[in-house]
């Protein structure tokens, strides 16, 4: 046990036995009596949870952080380096103060080893512009280390390696209603509170201390939502390709399904089950030769495990699974990607409830999969050569997670419990029909769940579920209400991490930031209720309120509003075959838009102007009777389209291949661009592709249209 506080004797012992002066980030050991009160007692040390201590410490309380495990900072230090925001500005206080910090320590010239600081250019959302006073994009070691030394220079008591006591008599409660105070840890520490923060990914201290929570997905009818639930209709992206046969024997269903392919799914649409979105580890690779480690086959390699990967690649798929966000000196924030990428997806359903040494296999079996993988990708010989190219172009870090070879221990632990409070966040928060009243913080990220299932179609294919990405709407407050239990469970515990809010309400609030920002909010009810000698569902929202503006919290957003939402164009309002996007095959085309107007249906697909060549979606129809038909392509006009896009039209009399301009607005009701008449059957199924081959701007692929010619 690595324990960075002196309780008493036996404590010493502890500490003695337990070689503490061997870690890489020593906390200063302080003396602290075991009898001790402490005012707040902060479970957790992600980064919410240090910011949760810091912030009762600087207003005058006693407060100790306990971390399960020896490395502080959860995600944020755990390969989580591309910060997921939305709304930079949406951020304020002590979580800003962290990318402040972040930035000060990229502006000297001792933090760049492996490149020069001109070097690097950050990109997406987490840029970071010139004037900003923050940097939002970090290496796992420069996040650790600024945490490490900003809570050392604070009084704050420090205990790591040592877990909640789950068992009976591991949270001690008293009164009615309930009051945490005491919990033990696994070492037998015993630690006495006046409030508690839950600041874990888990929520092990909310359900222990018998607070109502929620695992996996509501259906949309219990908040009145459209987004949660079992959602195959909107899983369009990061899909496998068509046709991929599910069976360990391609086409003999007698030899059983492959490995992780749901045999019970997918569900009804909209209805609630037990799934999880899926679990990763945000890789921190490097192409940097002198600090790479080369991936290795790992012992325990299930080749088997890959095979829809493979197959994938034998159906057309041309590109490498997974998204690199680059960091400083050369190094990465690696995350899942298409249809099959680095979440291990179906395999953490157990998690939030499991043991602890059955989570520690679930993790164990999460890095055996991506570890495995990245050797597949580099090695397979069924993996086309150009990906097998790239990817041995990477590996993992030599300086970052050094006791695990460059693998880090931190999960990314994307929703596990959620607590039911009187007081519940929903997709109507995210998208303003509903506001809070108490804000204690803003979230800005688009509603973003990952998917949560592989299942067997009706025609036979294997095809994902669960992914949802819906944005486009402003910052928006969060509820006090929402991070506080139910007055008659507990009246001394907050839960800022484990919050009470719909599944994909929290997809969206899930974000290092807000997190961050919710626990200097937490911190500071908790010292106000013990000011006032009141349950934490008693504080009052105007001095709450005031000392988090004092604080340089966030609270109202008063930077421009999104504009509301459209409504496509219905296709039962168009003339003729008209087939969306969403019912076409696709090799690519992930990204998808709103911003131009008009479209059919939901929205447009693009190729983001990338991986030119190996993008395309295919329109497959049928004609109801013989004759020359006009067809026709939708897309929505800019100047950053492409000017060149090949379209091929297989047709009666063969095939022909056209280019349509998409920067120039198409003439059919501002929808469609006719691209000739031709010669179709009935009965034949015939095609239309959009490629983005040699294409010297984005793509857009929308629509097609089939109308009878005019004679």
């Amino acid at each position: 046990m690595h324990v960075r506080s002196f309780f008493c004797l036996l404590l010493i012992l502890q500490l003695w036995f337990s070689e503490v002066g061997k870690t890489e980030a020593v906390q200063e050991t302080r003396t602290v009596d075991t009898k001790q009160v402490f005012d707040i007692v902060v479970y957790g040390g992600t980064a919410a949870g240090v910011v949760s201590a810091i912030q009762a410490d600087a207003m005058g309380k006693s407060v100790i952080l306990i971390e399960p495990s020896d490395r502080l900072g959860g995600l944020t230090s755990g390969g989580l380096g591309q910060t997921d925001i939305g709304n930079k500005a949406a951020i304020g206080g002590l979580s800003r103060e962290f990318y402040r910090k972040i930035r000060q320590h990229y502006s000297s010239l001792e933090a760049w080893k492996w490149q020069a600081a001109d070097e690097y250019r950050s990109g997406g959302q987490s840029a970071t512009k010139a004037n900003e006073d923050a940097m939002w994009t970090f290496e796992p070691s420069a996040a650790r280390d600024i945490l490490d030394q900003w809570l050392n220079s604070c009084s704050i008591p420090l205990v790591t390696d040592d877990r909640l006591d789950r068992g009976e008599g591991g949270v001690t409660l008293h009164g009615t209603p309930s009051r945490i105070v005491q919990i033990r840890l696994e070492s037998g520490l015993q630690i006495q509170g006046k409030v508690f923060i839950d600041c874990t990914y888990e929520g092990d201290l909310m359900a222990a201390a018998g607070v109502s929570y929620t695992v996996g997905r509501e259906a949309n009818s219990t908040y009145e939502e459209t987004l949660n639930g079992v959602q195959v209709k909107k899983a369009r992206h990061h899909q496998l390709m068509k046709k991929i046969d599910p069976y360990v024997i391609a086409g003999d269903p007698s030899s059983g399904l492959l490995p992780h392919i749901d045999p019970n799914g997918p569900g009804q649409e909209g209805q609630a089950d037990h799934r999880l979105q899926a679990y990763c580890f945000r890789m921190c690779m490097t192409d940097h030769p002198e600090n790479r480690i080369a991936f290795s086959k790992p012992e325990g390699y299930v080749e088997q495990w890959y095979e829809l990967l493979l197959r994938n690649f034998e159906a057309g798929e041309r590109r490498v699974p997974w998204h690199i966000g680059h960091m400083p000196n050369r190094k990465t924030d690696a995350n899942n990607n298409f249809g099959f990428s680095t979440d291990f997806i179906g395999q953490n359903y157990d998690y939030p409830e499991a043991s602890y040494s059955q989570r520690e296999a679930i993790i164990a079996k999460h890095r055996l999969y991506q570890q495995g993988l990245c050797w597949t990708l580099a090695n397979h010989p069924r993996v086309p050569e150009s990906i097998r190219e790239q990817v041995s172009q990477w590996g993992m870090c030599k300086d970052e997670f050094i006791e695990g070879n460059g693998w880090q221990e931190q999960l990314y632990i994307r929703e596990a419990r959620r607590m039911v409070s009187d007081y519940v966040m929903t997709q109507h928060h995210c998208q303003g029909r509903d506001v809070a009243e108490d804000p204690i913080g803003l979230a800005a990220y688009t509603m973003d769940s990952h998917h949560q299932q592989r299942y067997v179609t009706e025609e036979g294919d294997v095809q994902n579920e669960g992914d949802v990405q819906v944005g486009g709407f402003s910052p928006y407050p969060i509820s006090y209400r929402s991070i506080i239990p139910k007055a008659s469970e507990c009246n001394n515990l907050l839960v800022p991490v484990c919050l009470s809010a719909s599944h994909i309400a929290f997809g969206s609030i899930r974000m290092e930031p807000v997190f961050m920002v919710l626990g200097q909010s937490a911190a500071t009810a908790a010292s106000l209720a013990i000011d006032r000698q009141c349950g934490v569902q008693q504080v009052p929202y105007e001095p709450l309120s005031q000392r988090l503006i004092q604080d340089q919290q966030v609270l109202q957003w008063t930077g421009p509003q999104a504009k509301a939402p459209r409504t496509g164009i219905s296709p039962s309002k168009l003339e003729g075959i008209v087939i969306d996007e969403q019912h076409a095959k696709r090799i690519g085309f992930e990204q998808s838009g709103t911003t131009v107007y008009p479209y059919v249906l939901d929205g447009y697909l693009h190729d983001g102007d990338t991986d030119k060549g190996s993008q395309s979606v295919t329109y497959e129809f049928q004609v109801p009777q013989n004759g020359r038909y006009d067809v026709r392509v939708g897309y929505t006009p800019h100047p950053n389209r492409a000017s060149n896009v090949p379209v091929e039209i297989k047709h009666h009399g063969g095939s022909s291949a056209v280019r349509v301009n998409q920067k120039v607005a198409p003439t059919i009701n501002g929808i469609f661009h006719s691209t000739g008449e031709f010669n179709f059957q009935s009965g034949p199924t015939y095609s239309v592709t959009i490629s983005n081959s040699q294409t010297d701007g984005y793509v857009i692929a929308d629509a097609i249209q089939i109308v009878p010619a005019s004679e």
